[in-house]
């Protein structure tokens, strides 16, 4: 049967997608050939929450690349699919789902509220795995991983040998807890108060909004004065006044609530004489104000405002450091939901307790996180109505720095008035990725991985080239993260996650009995007080179960009965055992679960099934290449290299492909804000999947920008049906059914076009081994269009229709020949339309998905055939060009002379002088000793033509529209040049804006370029 007319990428897409899907083709070793070495990719994998976007496009199709290379080349190849259980999302997505029940998380235990979450999972959450189906990856899909598989609520069923990823997660934490790498500590974290829980800088969003900078003094103790001296840069003074203050700013006053102290820089010599001496917190109730020292640090610059910073070490990472430099208390002003702190002592006594320390008493870190120094009368309040009622309270108390504005009264007269110094200025806002809401630093007890313990084997890994990351400016971005790492937060407070496999049990006393602590719990006592007490002063015992924990827990316990307690279920009989005089020590575990980025980190060998010595482990692991984006350089790729070489003692890869974020034509971000969203599937619909991963091979340039244009997929689609064509031409014309073998033929054009294979299939492979997909996609592009579809098939015309039965067979088996081996260099980047034509134009053994790849070369280049076409080649388009430039009507048929052409020119031109004229439109040919006046010359190696065209063309009023054109393009020029030599424009303008004007300057000087060798051409016919 005939073929198509078109290709129906709808349907074939589907079909195919079944049809692999059957037959097995992408399983873990398909295709494998004997003695061949293993290759395989882990996915990153996407939340479980997710869709497809154009990122995950880009990236799967790099990876579909390799891996079906590597595949056709025979390597033992697997590509691991899975996604990540993505702690916040998924319990994001399943509140909402509550909500529109008119419920909560907290309605539910936390078992319960887990069920909704698998029962989610299992209704909704492979969504993004069919759509990664319809991009045409060839994962093994049978083998797909889940970060929380194993866990309890599992339900789900995979392949056979799916592993138990959450066992794996759990061994792990376990392991390092015991050999010191993870512990438990009070440190700094980015807290989400929608939430209340930790979460990553990867899930920040730093946004610039609109705000302001509030300038107030701090009287200093005891109402002491200094001489405040200003200077210019020559050292003259340009202010002195004695003041009984230091003035600081700050975009969040009502932190100043938990200053610890002033910090100056130690060169700035305008507080040289304060250093030392305390200062007043101008906000709280005055009888209790507190006193704070004025310190020296390097973080303070002297040129910025005052010179004279606020250091709140609860509340912002910069001051935090200066704080643990300086020992400088550090006072939590807020609760989980952002609201000022409501619990506590009264302040009177609590504000007694911080100056106790100003003055020199010492208390630990955990007792100056327990002191709450929120004024009674702000206790509460939601800190930004807390911020608005500090401001108002220092302003009225006189305590505002006050500067002179000038204003026009209701008459229009001028006046000078005094008001409060508040600069309007734009700032730079956390907010929550998915909550939305303003992150606070906050000051919180979490677990950590001690970096710095397991970041060295990962260091020297990549500096002796065990593992290589690409492009080489990835290596800097990874040296200087794990050069300067700190500590690693683990712990999440959610319920959704792998949970923490601590559980605490109250201290034993001296006299033996079980210490409550200093609240001193009656057998009434609240449930939560209790479970407050034993997660802070608690002791721990580690273990994957609580079988584990207990053994470790009964060492220390001897005499008494252990008890699991769940969380928030401190019944009374447990109450009573508890208070009541029995030996009952409860145990309660950790509420919190491991950030995903732990068990993420475990991805290589989790997926394989470790720790048992599964056959996937032992055969793929190490894996070959990862490819992800450079976000994610630290957050993820680092972490595995730690965690793998802490766990295993084995780098996870041998090279990091890194790419950046795909964004619009224009290099804009994509976000729904902008509009500029483009969904990948809508794409596939209207374009087929081909055209989309041809689109995204095609930008693919190592450490390049990322844009993508429609014009480009529609481009690439056309491209899908130049070759459609071509092969529907050689079925017409009974070239199809290649045996695979390559064919030694007579004809001059058939073995150019072998030699023309030959060379683009060494140019494909030396692209994809050094990661170059836009090089082997434009020399398919190349190659496929230009070469076959173009050039061969218009040769092999008369060959075909006026050739002799030996010259039509070897043709017909050539092209036949020619047109398989197009379909395989193209099927790692366009697999759809390779296989529908594969199957469609012989009857294979084998899909194209397990073809063998070529491994041909220069043996197959014909030396005096690749220059003789070449030499027809260059000599078409040169008179073509010389055509286009002149305006010549297209079917005009012109003369031709020559002047000088050797020997080989002459060979060339023998031998295809009827396809040369017919494809030039030449109608003769003259050797002539010089060209005739109002001719142009075309050039090509070994002889010179000339097109006489005085007859032919107006060449006066060719000429005035040329340089009518180029008058208005050097106006453009000039407009464009103006503006990128503009420095101002260059930095304040988007990186986009700027990079959009360079690139039409250089489309604009090609136009340029072209018109002139135009306008100088007609020059010559004068």
């Amino acid at each position: 049967m005939a073929m198509e007319k078109t290709f129906d990428a709808a349907a074939a897409e589907a079909r195919l997608i079944e049809a692999w899907e059957q037959a097995g083709a992408f399983r873990a070793g398909a295709n494998a050939k004997p003695g061949r070495d293993s290759y395989s990719i882990m996915i990153p994998p996407p939340n479980v929450t997710g869709v497809l976007h154009m990122g995950h496009a880009f990236n799967n199709t790099l990876q579909d690349i390799l891996i079906r290379w590597k595949r056709m080349q025979g390597f033992d190849t697997l590509w691991q699919p899975g996604t990540d259980h993505a702690g916040i999302a998924t319990q994001m997505v399943v509140e909402r789902e509550l909500a529109k029940e008119g419920k909560k998380r907290t309605d539910f235990s936390r078992d319960e509220f887990l069920s909704r979450i698998w029962a989610w999972k299992e209704q909704s959450g492979g969504t993004i795995i069919t759509q990664l189906k319809r991009l045409g990856a060839s994962c093994d899909f049978d083998r797909t991983a889940f970060t929380m598989a194993g866990a309890a609520g599992d339900t789900s069923t995979g392949h056979e040998n799916s592993p138990n990823f959450h066992d794996a997660v759990i061994k792990v934490f376990v392991e390092m807890y015991n050999k010191g790498l993870i512990y438990r500590g009070k440190r700094l974290v980015n807290w989400d108060p929608h939430f209340e829980t930790a979460i990553s800088d990867l899930e920040v969003e730093n946004v610039e909004v609109a705000g302001h900078m509030w300038h107030f003094k701090y009287p200093l103790a005891g109402g002491a004065t200094y001489e405040y001296v200003e200077k210019d840069e020559d050292g003259n003074v340009t202010l002195r006044e004695t003041r009984d203050y230091i003035s600081i700013a700050t975009t969040r006053p009502e932190t100043m609530l938990g200053d610890g102290a002033v910090a100056v820089h130690p060169s700035d010599e305008r507080y040289a004489p304060i250093v030392g001496q305390l200062c007043e917190i101008p906000v709280g109730p005055k009888e209790h104000r507190r006193l704070i020292p004025i310190i020296t640090d390097d973080y303070p610059d002297p040129s910025f405002g005052s010179g004279a910073v606020k250091i709140t070490g609860a509340h912002d990472f910069n001051d935090y450091q200066v704080a643990k430099r300086g020992g400088i208390p550090m006072y939590r002003l807020m609760d989980t939901r952002g609201q000022m702190r409501a619990d506590g002592a009264p302040y009177a006594d609590e504000a007694a307790k911080a100056q106790a320390h100003a003055k020199g008493a010492a208390f630990t870190e955990a007792e100056a996180d327990a002191i709450n120094l929120v004024p009674d009368h702000l206790r509460g309040l939601d800190r930004f109505e807390a911020r608005a009622k500090v401001v108002e309270e220092i302003t009225a108390e006189g305590l505002a720095v006050m500067t002179t504005e000038t204003r026009t009264d209701e008459d229009g007269n001028a006046q000078e008035i005094t008001v409060p110094l508040v600069e309007n200025k734009p700032i730079m806002q956390p907010f929550g990725d998915r909550s939305k809401v303003v992150i606070e630093p906050m000051l919180t007890d979490q677990w950590f991985v001690d970096a710095e313990k397991i970041v060295g084997p990962a260091l020297d890994a990549v500096r002796d080239g065990t593992v290589k990351i690409l492009p080489e400016s990835g290596e800097k971005t990874y040296y200087h993260w794990l050069e300067n790492i700190e500590p690693w937060c683990i712990s999440r407070q959610l319920w959704w996650g792998h949970q923490i496999p601590v559980w605490y049990g109250p201290k034993i006393a001296e006299n033996g009995s079980l210490w409550l602590g200093p609240e001193q719990f009656e057998a009434e006592a609240d449930a939560l007080a209790l479970r407050t007490h034993l997660l802070a002063n608690g002791v721990p015992f580690c273990g994957a179960t609580f079988e584990e924990a207990s053994q470790k827990a009964r060492e220390y316990y001897q005499g008494y009965e252990l008890c699991e307690v769940e969380e928030g279920n401190f019944s009374e009989t447990l109450l009573g055992n508890f208070f009541g005089g029995k030996k009952v020590a409860p145990l309660m575990r950790d509420p919190d679960v491991l950030d995903t980025w732990f068990s993420s980190g475990l991805w290589p060998i989790g997926t394989l099934g470790w720790p048992e010595e599964t056959e996937e482990y032992k055969r793929y692991f190490p894996t070959s290449t990862l490819v992800t984006g450079q976000d994610i350089l630290f957050f993820w790729v680092a972490r595995m290299m730690m965690m793998q070489l802490a766990v295993v003692d084995q780098v996870p890869f041998d090279t990091v492909y890194l790419h950046g974020l795909v964004r619009d034509a224009k290099g804009k971000k994509m976000s729904k804000s902008t509009g500029n969203v483009i969904d990948p599937l809508e794409i596939i619909d209207e374009y087929g999947a081909d055209a989309l991963r041809f689109t995204n091979a095609a930008m693919a340039s190592l450490g390049g920008v990322l844009k993508l244009d429609m014009q480009r997929i529609a481009g690439y689609r056309n491209f899908g049906t130049k070759l459609w064509n071509a092969a529907r031409f050689a079925e017409m014309n009974g070239a199809t059914g290649s045996d695979g073998r390559v064919p030694t033929p007579e004809a001059t054009v058939n073995r150019w076009i072998i030699g023309e294979t030959a060379k683009v299939r060494q140019v494909v492979d030396e692209a994809l081994e050094t990661f170059r997909f836009n090089d082997a996609a434009q020399a398919l592009y190349g190659f496929v269009w230009g070469k076959v579809c173009d050039w061969y098939v218009e040769f092999s015309k008369p060959l075909l229709l006026d050739g002799d039965d030996a010259t039509k067979a070897e043709t017909q088996a050539t092209m036949a020949w020619v047109i398989d081996q197009c379909l395989i260099l193209l099927h790692p980047i366009m697999p759809f339309i390779t296989e529908e034509l594969w199957g469609t134009l012989g009857r294979r053994d084998t899909m194209l998905a397990h073809a063998d790849w070529p491994t041909y070369g220069a043996e197959l280049v014909d030396p005096a055939a690749d220059r003789e076409m070449n030499w027809v080649i260059s000599l078409i388009d040169a008179v073509r060009s010389a055509r286009a430039q002149m305006h010549v009507p297209a079917g005009a048929k012109i003369p031709m002379v020559v002047t000088t052409l050797d020997a080989a020119g002459q060979t060339a031109w023998d031998s295809n002088e009827t396809m040369i004229k017919r494809l030039t439109r030449v109608e003769s040919l003259d050797k002539v000793a010089s060209f005739p006046k109002g001719s142009i010359t075309v050039a090509v190696e070994g002889g010179s033509f000339g097109l006489p065209l005085a007859d032919i063309i107006d060449i006066d009023a060719e000429k005035a529209r040329l340089e009518k054109t180029l008058g208005k393009l050097a106006k453009e020029l000039g407009g464009l040049r103006g503006r990128l030599n503009n420095p101002k424009f260059v930095a304040s303008a988007p990186d986009e804006v700027v990079e959009e004007a360079r690139d039409n300057l250089a489309l604009r000087e090609e136009e340029e370029t072209k018109l002139k060798e135009a306008l100088a051409r007609l020059s010559e016919v004068d």
